[in-house]
């Protein structure tokens, strides 16, 4: 992995870069940013670079360090010195007093990684087999991750603890891993690739540099789908500007079963249904989409809050303010007229009131029904 192979993303590169070179790395950095924008990408790049893989260019700079061992270990993602951690679930085949740890998932995790370092938590909920659970990292996780570092190199280099996800980790953990973050063993990097920072504890915050990580330019991406992907320059254009800065989002068009289409026909049933105050339909409605599983509810949670923006800004008749497929704008076109200031910040209000129920484990048909039915008077609002 090097760092040519990560899309756009070049203020950020030099940024590591120079941190070394000035010999100002800090023990712990948080890569913060939204999901696709490559955070990913960059610390699997950075950390490849700090255990050896130097013989990148990367604008300017070339440097030749580490043999042909280094390299295939690298190639591979089998570094002995390369510890991942990231949220795990509980199978049935586990134990009622086991907690789950990163290891329990090496396999699974490694043929992910494998393949390409932008990925979803969806496609890692579904890599591990259970597409219906939360995915957190446990208190295990930090005892184990505190027994590997407590290890020399053994290389004779860096270790680095690579967390995706740190936000995921419960109390426990936390707490856990801050302790390893004030008193960080010998020779220690910590890279942690967070999406919601807020959800962090204040003291691990305090601990490590954070470097933001921005949208990827729309120019980045149209020229990687036309290297990577094939497409021509038209479609390259559309696709770019859809993704509002996320390759994943590109790569999500691209996908002929994408899961929004789904997200879709629940939104415009919601919507009709809400319309025609039709509470017996609501409840089935509610009752389906409790279905889904608590990952896939949050997913379609944050697709709603998305389109009610953009149906809002397709009021303006502006046709740069929005971001929809085709689909979505025929839909919008009738529909965008019922989403407006009075209505639009106490729809947002419930859907995130929502996404906090969900992820507090509510039950989901009861926060899906009430949901409903206060659309029925929302959308009346003018």
């Amino acid at each position: 992995m090097i760092f040519n192979q990560v899309i756009g993303q070049q203020e950020a590169k030099e940024r590591l870069l120079q941190l070394v070179e000035e010999q100002r790395l800090p023990h712990a950095l948080m890569l913060c940013g939204p999901m696709g924008s490559g955070k990913m990408a960059l610390a699997m790049a950075f950390a490849a670079y700090l255990l050896g893989d130097r013989r990148q260019e990367t604008g300017d700079r070339r440097q030749e360090t580490g043999g042909r061992r280094q390299e295939a270990m690298l190639a591979k993602w089998e570094h002995p010195d390369l510890h991942f951690t990231y949220p795990t679930i509980k199978l049935p085949s586990m134990s009622a007093e086991h907690k789950p740890v990163s290891d329990d998932f090496a396999r699974e995790w490694h043929e992910l990684i494998m393949g390409g370092p932008y990925f979803t938590m969806n496609e890692w909920l579904q890599m591990m087999g259970g597409e219906n659970q939360q995915a957190i990292i446990t208190a295990g996780e930090s005892d184990a991750l505190t027994r590997k570092l407590s290890l020399k190199s053994s290389q004779g280099g860096y270790k680095v603890s690579l967390i995706w996800l740190p936000e995921r980790m419960n109390i426990e953990c936390a707490n856990k891993i801050l302790k390893l973050l004030e008193e960080p063993p010998q020779q220690t990097i910590f890279l942690l690739v967070c999406e919601e920072p807020e959800r962090l504890l204040e003291t691990i915050r305090s601990r490590v540099q954070r470097l933001d990580i921005k949208r990827i330019a729309d120019e980045d991406i149209r020229e990687a789908l036309i290297s990577r992907r094939g497409l021509t320059e038209e479609n390259a254009q559309r696709v770019a500007r859809m993704a509002n800065g996320s390759w994943l989002k590109a790569l999500e068009m691209l996908s002929t079963d994408s899961e929004n289409e789904l997200f879709l026909d629940m939104f415009q049933t919601l919507m009709r249904l809400a319309y025609k105050r039709n509470v017996k339909e609501l409840k089935g409605w509610s009752e389906r989409l409790a279905t889904l599983g608590r990952e896939k509810q949050k997913r379609f949670l944050n697709y709603f809050l998305h389109l009610i923006r953009e149906n809002f800004m397709h009021n303006f008749q502006n046709p740069e303010l929005c971001y929809m497929s085709e689909r979505e704008e025929e839909f919008a076109n009738n529909f965008a007229r019922f989403i407006n200031e009075a209505n639009i910040i106490p729809i947002s209000e419930l859907a995130n009131k929502a996404i906090r129920d969900i992820g507090q484990n509510a039950n989901a048909k009861i926060v899906f029904f009430d949901m409903a039915l206060q659309m029925i008077v929302l959308l009346i609002q003018k």
